[in-house]
């Protein structure tokens, strides 16, 4: 009876079509089907009775039914016209699927099918058509009958949502496609797809951070250049013969990406070609692949006024030119050749006393471009190399001047195009009391607050064929700098022994050069701090004192020499990157000599054993930045009592100097 009832409603359910309630056909379906195409008729009463239905009975409509979500459309039968050839599967690969699912107590079958055998007139088949989501290939079907019970994604089947799930199908499919999106976020297909291959690939390097920022948005061209990474990649491992590291999947993902960026790629490629001829071009007129030449052009525009002074002194241009060529042979070392022409020399002071053999000119209006005069002609300035020996040591050999293989001094002024405009406001000349010597150099970081400098040379008087590597002059110093944050602490100690220049500090008096009384060995020290207030405030300062022994004939005894000098600093004054400063000090001065016969030597008067007065240095400059190539820095100097000696009437220097740097 049940049986009969069961084919009943079935043959109903085939006339009325589309127009069953889905609840009846979901009862008539619950139950599993046997594999014979004909009805048992043994049931009892601790199972339920089972269905089979025989195709002979069947219209030339078949339906099948698919699990829709978990609560929707569950065992609804979906018919679909069979008039067309549609690829079949056996019915044995179903019901030994459908055995399985009853062997292991499945409460409901995964998938439910109405299978028939073929037959001359038609040929029935199976087909499950996908409802929830899930992709299929299936052939096209008019199933226009069935729209008013096929729901759209994610909805149950209720006729008053089937407008508003249109509309909003409407809007999404306006956005389904990346190359739509002006930019690419990380909720995006093409954002996770391509992080996806960063992971597993590693062809993006990430930040300088060592991230890869996924969950920040990007820009198509910024996404581009990622996926570029990736295809290269790719096409490494394929031309390496590794592609078995690619996998299948991956290799759709990079079609399907190079496909939505394809306009982003071509874009992306067409600049990097012109990246490439510009540097190709550059590299084809490039000066040296391992040196780099680099210039600059100083020109002073200046002139001294004073009661003696405006006489003997015109408004005076000199320039100095540099040219630096510096070679990298591992890209740690440098070599450092340097050629230099200047015809800059020191203003004249017009000074009357004491009367000696340099009256009228002492060094104490040097200008801080340069501690020698010169004719013009390119000469030799400096030859340098350089190279580390581990984390802490760097080693300096210099064939030429000394004054390149200490680290800097603390003054902010010492720089001769962006510093002081004098050669004593631009750091403290007992520091080279020796001038230019060849020697060798160890800059050593100890710790991070501690440096310490080791430095031995020798005179570079290349051109004297009497003074051999150790019958000339010679010195040797140490150097310490403490670093506490934003206080700085030096102590210099040099040794050095002079044939012929005395103390050569190149500023100050006469008398305190020691020049005239034979060979000198001496001592000197200099004591310097340095404090950065603030980021706009720095001051600075340094004692020196040179304790000299005159090694001469008749003319043997002691002199000490000492020196002061006190800055402040203004950075960015108007412009980041100007700088003002203030410069007052002592230049050195002859403070005592041991005896007569000394002081008579080195120029003081009968019965003078020291610089009879004490003058001051008092300066300002500022230097501001036009580009950043170009300079300009006016200042003014005004001497006291020069070659410390009241009888000379002051002396005020005025001084423009551009700087040209390339």
């Amino acid at each position: 009876m049940n049986t009969l009832v069961y084919k009943t409603l079935v043959v109903t359910l085939t006339v009325l079509g589309s127009g069953l309630m889905p609840g009846a056909i979901a009862q008539a379906v619950d139950s599993p089907i046997t594999e014979q195409p004909t009805a048992s008729p043994t049931n009892s009463e601790e199972t339920e009775p089972q269905i089979n239905v025989q195709a002979e009975a069947l219209p030339e409509s078949v339906v099948s039914a698919e699990k829709v979500g978990d609560n929707s459309l569950n065992g609804v039968l979906l018919p679909t016209t069979t008039n067309q050839e549609i690829p079949t599967q056996k019915a044995e690969d179903f019901n030994q699927d459908l055995s399985l699912n009853q062997d292991r107590g499945s409460s409901r079958a995964k998938e439910n099918s109405l299978v028939s055998n073929p037959s001359p007139e038609n040929t029935l088949t199976e087909q499950v058509i996908p409802i929830s989501g899930q992709t299929a290939e299936l052939p096209q079907q008019d199933t226009s009958l069935f729209d008013h019970i096929l729901p759209a994604r994610g909805n149950t089947v209720n006729p008053l949502l089937d407008k508003k799930t249109s509309e909003d199908n409407t809007s999404i499919d306006q956005v389904t496609s990346v190359s739509q999106l002006s930019d690419v976020r990380p909720t995006d297909w093409a954002f996770q797809a391509l992080q996806s291959l960063v992971e597993r690939y590693g062809c993006i390097a990430g930040y300088p951070d060592g991230t890869f920022r996924g969950n920040r948005a990007m820009t198509r061209y910024e996404f581009a250049a990622g996926l570029n990474a990736c295809l290269d990649k790719v096409r490494e491992l394929i031309t390496t013969g590794t592609i078995n590291l690619a996998t299948k999947e991956d290799l759709g993902i990079v079609q399907r990406l190079q496909e939505e960026f394809a306009a982003e790629l071509a874009t992306l490629r067409g600049r990097v070609d012109t990246l490439e001829a510009r540097s190709a071009e550059l590299e084809a007129n490039q000066f040296s692949t391992t040196t780099k030449l680099n210039g600059q052009v100083l020109t002073y525009l200046g002139d001294a006024f004073g009661k003696n002074a405006s006489e003997a002194n015109n408004t005076a241009f000199g320039y100095r030119v540099r040219l630096n060529l510096n070679t990298s042979f591992t890209g740690k070392d440098n070599l450092l050749v340097g050629l230099e022409a200047t015809n800059l020399r020191r203003l004249n002071a017009a000074t009357e006393f004491p009367q000696s053999r340099l009256r009228g000119a002492t060094d104490e209006t040097l200008f801080s471009a340069t501690n020698t005069s010169g004719d013009g002609s390119f000469k030799l300035n400096a030859l340098q190399y350089t190279f580390p020996v581990g984390d802490k040591l760097q080693v300096f050999l210099n064939a030429f001047s000394s004054d390149r293989i200490l680290s800097a001094p603390l003054s902010p002024f010492s720089s001769s195009t962006t510093g002081s405009i004098s050669y004593f406001g631009s750091m403290n000349p007992i520091l080279y009391p020796t001038g230019q010597q060849t020697g060798i150099g160890v800059q050593w970081k100890a710790t991070p607050w501690l440096n310490v400098d080791f430095s031995a040379g020798s005179e570079s008087r290349t051109n004297d064929p009497t003074v051999g590597l150790f019958s000339g002059g010679y010195s040797g110093s140490v150097r310490t700098v403490f670093t506490f944050g934003a206080l700085n602490l030096a102590l210099n100690y040099i040794h050095f022994y002079s044939p012929q220049f005395g103390a050569d500090t190149a500023s100050g008096s006469n008398a305190a050069k020691v020049v005239g009384a034979g060979p000198v060995v001496g001592n000197a020290y200099l004591p310097g701090i340095s404090y950065r207030v603030s980021p706009t405030l720095g001051l600075s300062g340094s004692v020196g004192l040179i304790n000299a022994r005159a090694l001469g004939n008749g003319t043997k005894g002691d002199a000490n020499v000492l020196d002061y000098r006190f800055s402040m600093a203004f950075y960015d004054i108007g412009k980041k990157g100007n700088l003002a400063g203030i410069v007052f000090g002592v230049q050195p001065r002859l403070t005592n000599t041991s005896n007569g016969a000394i002081a008579q030597a080195i120029g003081l008067p009968a019965g003078q054993r020291r610089d009879r007065d004490m003058g001051f240095h008092i300066e300002a400059f500022y230097t501001h930045l036009l580009t950043d190539n170009i300079t300009i820095t006016p200042g003014i100097i005004w001497l006291t009592a020069p070659n410390h000696d009241a009888r000379n009437p002051d002396v005020v220097v005025g001084v423009v100097r551009t700087t040209f740097s390339f």
